[in-house]
């Protein structure tokens, strides 16, 4: 009975990771690299969002609940997690064990960027009109800089290498040529994640 609860949250924590949550963050990216083209269009994508309707209910039951219930269980298989270079090899479990630090980064990240961004706004302290001026403030200081880039290259490396996983989880990619190609893959996927978030955060660094 234990093992097939464990089999189920496994599956569940590994399927939320996809749907919801990965698909907010490559929402979410693509909102920020708006900003690449001016604050006009990123405060329009942003005015947009916030029409949305429910979105307070939207977001608590689609982003935010499926978010802590990967987060806490996440945490829960990194403390238990134990590595098997034998079975998986030296990258493959470097690759494990990158996961799990990612894992616990992405979430300080996340928690903290919500703090100082939709917490804002729903509280009323930032209007979204006012969204863009405030990324500005906040990649005013070095340090934040610094943690924003640890931070989002530490959430675009966890979904990548999360989907590999996935893939394999689910019986998607079952040889070892499969998982080769996909970790080639998704390798390009983390890339191509990771200039997207830096040329949005350089947008906010010097906004034009």
């Amino acid at each position: 009975m234990a093992t097939d609860r464990h089999f189920f949250n496994r599956k569940l924590h590994s399927l939320l990771g996809v749907i919801p949550v990965g698909a907010f963050l490559l929402v979410h990216l693509y909102t920020n690299y708006l900003a690449t083209l001016g604050r006009e269009r990123f405060t329009e994508q942003v005015e947009f969002m916030e029409t949305i309707p429910f979105l307070i209910i939207v977001e608590i039951l689609f982003i935010f609940l499926p978010l802590l219930y990967h987060a806490v269980y996440g945490l829960y298989i990194a403390f238990q997690a134990k590595h098997n270079v034998n079975n998986y090899g030296y990258f493959r479990n470097m690759m494990f064990f990158l996961q799990r630090v990612t894992g616990v980064i992405t979430l300080i990240f996340v928690v903290w960027h919500v703090w100082q961004t939709r917490i804002q706004i729903a509280i009323g302290s930032v209007a979204p009109e006012g969204f863009f001026d405030l990324m500005v403030n906040v990649f005013s200081s070095g340090a934040m800089v610094a943690f924003y880039v640890i931070g989002l290259l530490s959430a675009t490396f966890h979904f990548s290498n999360g989907m590999w996983s996935f893939l394999v989880s689910w019986g998607i990619t079952v040889g070892p040529r499969a998982q080769r190609i996909s970790t080639y893959v998704w390798l390009g996927f983390f890339v191509i994640l990771s200039y997207i978030g830096l040329m949005a955060m350089f947008a906010f660094i010097n906004p034009v």
